[in-house]
């Protein structure tokens, strides 16, 4: 009984830390991640569906791909901005994981009253 109470503390500790990490890291990558999609939906709708050249819309791709911060900087931003979007899809996908598995191990309990009672 006291291994079944010291394992559910650990659950729920677990649960509330990955949750504040995903809180914690959310606004630092949020930024990053709206430019990367958004400039990368635009380039690609303004040359397919507008007709607009290369060299039209290369603004939009230096946005998309960091060029802005040098050659050093570039592939740092790029990582960085690929291991967060992975760390959000990690930690989302697990606290979505958990909620699907406690919701089906909670009992449903018949209203009184009802004929299921």
């Amino acid at each position: 009984m006291l291994a079944f109470v010291a394992e559910a503390i650990t659950a729920m500790k677990s649960r509330l830390s990955m949750r504040k990490l995903h809180r914690t890291i959310a606004p630092i990558v949020l930024l990053p991640l709206l430019i990367t999609v958004i400039t990368g939906m635009i380039y690609r709708l303004s040359k397919d569906w507008f007709g607009l050249s290369r060299d039209q819309v290369h603004f939009l791709m230096t946005l998309h791909e960091g060029e802005y911060l040098g050659p050093t900087l570039e592939p740092i931003y790029v990582l960085l901005n690929g291991l967060g979007l992975l760390w959000m899809l990690g930690t989302g996908g697990v606290m979505v994981w958990q909620n699907i598995s406690r919701a089906g191990k909670r009992k449903i309990k018949p209203v009184p009253g009802s004929q299921d009672a």
